[in-house]
């Protein structure tokens, strides 16, 4: 099928490759414009721009869309499909009905769960059991579009919002493949989605990042390792504020007052958290100093047993 392709991190290479893969014409190529970045400011390309360029596919950059030259090119390029996965910015209902075919998306989340912008990193947040991906036609208002397939994956209790992506990568990729086969031999089918069932995953800030540790335990690891890497979790010990990268729930009880410090030492820092539990503080990165264990911090940062530690300042 001759189909072109928007989208622009890492998570919609899978997708990409995978449609490659399976003998599809890509005519093209939509991602957002190349942004500086690091120290020096250089620009750099989208993941998806250097995929797409080692494949010689075309690659288009526009920086808008609703101003007639994007729809301008798309129907030169007159592709029979558009495929979106992670291309960051919103069709205009006439870029939506240019292809015969339709537009869809990779969206990973199952809808209509976790409609927006970070549906991985609000499921573990939310200390899912399960989540996945949907391939939906696109609509008007977001993510709202009628499902074609579905394919749900379980979660860790430990695994990080980084693994969980990088699974769902791959998951849409497949998935995205025999939808597109489906919707080529006229099987694919739709489902409208329930929309009093929908719920929202928005953008991250740094509000989300205090620890709280009144909250329980279990809320706190699920804090930990839903914000990872950005903009990561926040806890202040001793005087310095440190992001926390890595914890453990511990099985100890504790009647001591919610952020006290239980244990400090070669284990990382043991604190007591809400309705008597504990979690274990092992991977921290203080401000302006590199990530590592909080038992190394800790020998150059002695914090004692009794401590309370106090809670951050809101998006901070």
């Amino acid at each position: 099928m001759r189909i072109l392709f928007m989208g622009t991190p890492d998570f919609a290479v899978p997708s990409l490759e995978a449609l490659i893969q399976a003998g599809h014409q890509i005519c093209g190529v939509f991602t957002q414009p190349d942004k500086p970045k690091n120290r020096g400011m250089k620009l750099q390309a989208p993941p998806v721009k250097e995929c797409a360029l080692a494949h010689d596919i075309p690659v288009h950059q526009p920086t808008k869309l609703r101003d007639g030259t994007a729809l301008a090119l798309i129907q030169e390029l007159a592709p029979e499909l558009i495929v979106v996965a992670a291309y960051g910015r919103i069709l205009p209902d006439d870029i939506l009905a240019a292809p015969p075919k339709g537009c869809i998306n990779v969206h990973s989340s199952l809808l209509p769960n976790y409609r927006g912008a970070a549906p991985i990193n609000w499921a573990v947040l939310n200390g899912d059991k399960e989540t996945g991906v949907t391939i939906m036609h696109m609509a008007h208002d977001l993510d709202a579009g009628d499902i074609i397939s579905q394919a749900s994956t379980p979660i860790d209790p430990d695994e990080t919002v980084v693994t969980l992506h990088d699974r769902l990568a791959v998951l849409g990729a497949q998935l995205l493949v025999e939808t597109v086969a489906q919707i080529d031999a006229g099987t694919a089918t739709r489902t409208p989605q329930d929309h009093d069932k929908a719920t929202l995953a928005p953008m991250l800030s740094r509000e989300l990042s205090p620890m709280d540790f009144t909250r329980t335990a279990r809320q706190l690891h699920d804090q930990v390792r839903g914000l990872i890497p950005w903009p990561a979790a926040v806890a202040i010990l001793g005087d310095k504020r440190c992001k926390v990268f890595k914890t453990v729930v511990s099985e100890e009880r504790t009647n001591t007052a919610p952020g006290t410090v239980l244990a400090a030492g070669k284990d990382g820092l043991a604190v007591a958290c809400g309705e008597g539990t504990v979690l274990r503080l092992e991977e921290i990165q203080p401000d302006g100093g590199k990530r590592m264990k909080a038992a190394d911090y800790l020998r150059g940062h002695p914090i004692e047993v009794g401590t309370v530690l106090s809670l951050p300042e809101q998006g901070k």
